[in-house]
């Protein structure tokens, strides 16, 4: 099993139990234009009360590691927590919404759409919205400077305004995000919109 698969594992999981969570990051991106592989799904939760043993009962000892009270500090302390595969030496990193205030609104306003896993098959999972993707990364950005922060966001832009996104990026919003994030932030945001917007003109669109 792939690290991708056992996340996917994860995700079904979340879902079965009735748990609330979102996905980010590059694979949340996927449908919204990201062509760029990934291992991994970042996935942000808002566990409570009876979702620590739930969660551990679908990934019991001796196949799986995910300990009910170690979950439960974890969200409770807002410190990241991970479920793992102890024959396939796999590993899901799980985020608690307490950790990642900023996306108390993100994760108000998720949405249900379907994906696709390796092996072609569908599924459905909540995910960010396109715009709530966007903002993650430019924070991401401005803290690590990576490059595949901007290349994601590029990859979303073209996507969007090629009339293919659904829903649609709010680009005001993120205009004014970018503002409070920083003066960095709003430069690199206004010149991958540009460019964006280039790419297009080029090919008559």
């Amino acid at each position: 099993m792939s690290m991708l698969d056992f996340y996917i594992r994860v995700v079904k999981a979340l879902d079965d139990i009735g748990a609330p969570y979102m996905i980010v990051g590059a694979f949340g991106g996927s449908i919204f234009g990201i062509a760029r592989a990934t291992n991994d799904i970042d996935i942000i939760v808002d566990l409570h009360g009876k979702d620590f043993e739930a969660l551990s009962e679908k990934f019991s000892l001796p196949r799986y590691y995910a300990d009910p009270e170690m979950i439960k500090n974890s969200v409770e302390m807002g410190i990241m927590f991970n479920i793992i595969g102890t024959g396939e030496g796999a590993k899901a990193d799980l985020v608690p919404l307490r950790r990642e205030p900023e996306y108390r609104l993100a994760f108000e306003r998720r949405i249900r759409d379907v994906f696709t896993d390796e092996n072609g098959a569908t599924f459905e999972a909540w995910v960010a919205q396109p715009t709530d993707i966007i903002i993650g990364k430019l924070y991401a950005w401005n803290e690590g400077r990576s490059n595949k922060h901007p290349n994601d966001i590029y990859s979303m832009l073209v996507f969007d305004l090629s009339g293919f996104s659904d829903p649609k990026i709010d680009y005001e919003l993120v205009l004014a995000k970018t503002s409070s994030i920083g003066k960095e932030t709003r430069q690199m945001w206004e010149q991958l919109l540009a460019r964006a917007k280039d790419e297009l003109k080029k090919h008559g669109k």
